[in-house]
């Protein structure tokens, strides 16, 4: 009896599996249903501290781990996430903007957070004219409610860098990464020294 009842299960087991690969993919994401995953600031650092005068603004950027692995001149995989932080930069009692003593803005408060993700089939609602391949955008608050600015500057500012994966300042992020040190590597033996 038990064999017979272990036969059938695997059998469900078996059959549901199956059906698992034959069901259509997930309805496609559009623009405004990403949401910054609550984690972000434990995913590798895309660029920081980048400096934006003409916005008055300085900017950190984070990608997921699954992006984190693209290599150079490659775009980016399906399931990158890319979340950035934008902050007012201080503004001293004349108007004019605070240099800490590195030379940089100074980082006052946070302004918004814009999310940026890739995934098949994704910006396919997107008019031809402002499509970033599958790439869409969400826009937030820093108090995390949606902010009211509408997505299509995002997509217009993206649109010339179709050979760069729609990514700005995508190769001075792989320049960065190759001058980083490598991490150090465990000796063989397992001791850990």
């Amino acid at each position: 009896m038990k064999r017979v009842a272990l036969a059938l299960l695997g059998a469900v087991l078996v059959a549901g599996c199956t059906q698992m690969d034959t069901k259509p993919p997930a309805k496609a994401a559009k623009d405004g249903d990403l949401t910054a995953p609550a984690d972000y600031k434990t995913w590798p650092k895309f660029l920081t501290d980048i400096q934006r005068p003409d916005a008055k603004q300085v900017r950190d950027i984070y990608v997921n781990p699954v992006g984190a692995k693209a290599a150079p001149g490659k775009p980016f995989p399906d399931g990158t996430i890319f979340v950035m932080e934008n902050y007012a930069a201080k503004e001293l009692p004349d108007g004019t903007l605070a240099n800490g003593s590195d030379g940089k803005l100074v980082k006052a408060q946070l302004v918004r957070v814009f999310v940026m993700g890739k995934g098949k089939g994704w910006g396919e609602s997107v008019t031809t004219e402002l499509r970033n391949g599958d790439w869409i955008y969400a826009a937030y608050l820093a108090d995390g409610k949606p902010a009211a600015d509408p997505i299509q500057p995002c997509r217009a500012c993206h649109l010339p860098l179709a050979d760069k994966d729609y990514v700005h300042r995508y190769d001075e992020y792989f320049q960065k990464r190759a001058a980083a040190p490598a991490a150090p590597q465990k000796p063989a033996g397992g001791y850990g020294y």
